[in-house]
């Protein structure tokens, strides 16, 4: 079986935090690199950021300073701590794992940020 389960968006004001979970299967969770990505109202998808098995992060120009990404490997669980958050951070956040050439994406988890 092969599951991404993302959690944890919320509306939050601006400036405020969010944490995010992407619950992966066994067989996902082995893809080399686990990543983040958001696609806001007609706009493309866009990456966010990665990390690798081995802990090699990547983050997008646009959140680094202010988002945080994390993996646990004894709970298959990603994470993404996004602080001081702000209108343009509005999208649905998709949890992504690619394995044997096949791109997995997860439902999507909503973050709205608005006062």
């Amino acid at each position: 079986q092969v599951q991404l389960v993302e959690s944890g968006g919320d509306l939050v004001q601006p400036g405020g935090s969010l944490r995010l979970s992407c619950a992966a299967s066994d067989r996902l969770f082995s893809s080399n690199v686990m990543g983040w990505y958001r696609q806001a109202p007609g706009k493309q998808r866009e990456l966010v950021a990665t990390i690798t098995r081995g802990g090699v992060i990547y983050y997008a120009d646009f959140v680094k300073g202010r988002f945080t990404i994390s993996r646990d490997n004894a709970k298959n669980t990603v994470f993404l701590q996004m602080n001081s958050l702000k209108p343009e951070d509005t999208a649905v956040y998709y949890c992504n794992a690619p394995l044997f050439g096949i791109n997995y994406w997860g439902q999507g988890t909503q973050v709205t940020v608005s006062s």
